[in-house]
């Protein structure tokens, strides 16, 4: 997808999205991070399925037993997260009406947790304070077409834009400030982090390790072959906003909670 069409799909789910908010009397704190965990479920079923496809092409089929399943292993070994029946996408959008929509997606992310110990207590699980019809509706935004067919860092990107814009609406609050991406990007380019330990003690939400991770991508290389990420953040809310983003990534690092100045 071209910059100029991302843009604009971005500013739809945006606008869609926000729309959802202003109706709901949410304030942009209350429902940012519901609204990335849904973007996060989304980005990692689409890899789920593309990944799916291609190690079945590849596993034996025995002639009573039919075809060898695929295990945890073979998704983490392509850059993929394993995610179980009820933890994925398609599941969620076909409950029926008579379905409580919050806690199954509470649920799809204690699955998840339980999958992955750096991701544990870290996902959104507080859906059943949002009404069904808000959820659901999210869950239908999230299900466009283009989304569905989505490849490649379309969803990180679209993170990355969804995580900027709730900060220039709410989570500056309380005198915290994310810096812009550009500068980051900026910042990348001047120092070349290509390889060792990259580290950053007032991390955010990783915005520097993303941006890393694509400035290494870009040299052909691979982020985990190359360097390891070291981050510290005060503020739990951006911890964890800071370990979803790489995991929407395909990034691994070494996240923790704390004020640099004194821990």
């Amino acid at each position: 997808m071209r910059g100029k069409q991302l843009r604009k799909l971005e500013a739809e789910l945006w606008r869609a999205a926000d729309q959802l908010r202003a109706n709901s009397k949410l304030t942009a704190t209350e429902y940012s991070m519901p609204v990335l965990g849904l973007i996060f479920l989304r980005h990692a079923y689409n890899r789920f399925q593309k990944v799916k496809v291609e190690v079945e092409k590849d596993l034996p089929v025995h002639p009573q037993r039919g075809r060898q399943a695929v295990t945890k292993q073979d998704f983490e070994e392509r850059n993929a997260m394993f995610l179980p029946y009820k933890a994925q996408f398609d599941y969620l959008v076909s409950l029926p009406e008579s379905v409580d929509v919050g806690e199954a997606i509470d649920n799809a992310m204690k699955l998840i947790e339980d999958e992955y110990d750096n991701l544990k207590g870290v996902l959104p699980k507080n859906y059943t304070i949002f009404s069904k019809e808000l959820l659901r509706e999210l869950l239908r935004i999230f299900n466009k077409e283009v989304l569905r067919q989505a490849e490649g860092d379309l969803f990180g990107k679209i993170y990355e834009y969804f995580l900027n814009k709730f900060a220039m609406t709410g989570a500056q609050e309380g005198g915290e400030f994310f810096t812009p991406m550009s500068l980051v990007q900026t910042i990348v380019n001047v120092i070349e982090p290509n390889h060792g330990i990259v580290f950053d003690p007032a991390c955010g939400s990783a915005g520097m390790f993303v941006q890393t991770g694509y400035f290494i991508e870009n040299e052909g290389l691979k982020p985990a072959e190359k360097v390891t990420f070291y981050g510290q953040e005060k503020a739990e809310l951006n911890t964890k906003l800071a370990k979803m983003n790489l995991a929407v990534h395909g990034l691994e690092g070494n996240i923790q909670e704390g004020n640099t100045f004194y821990e």
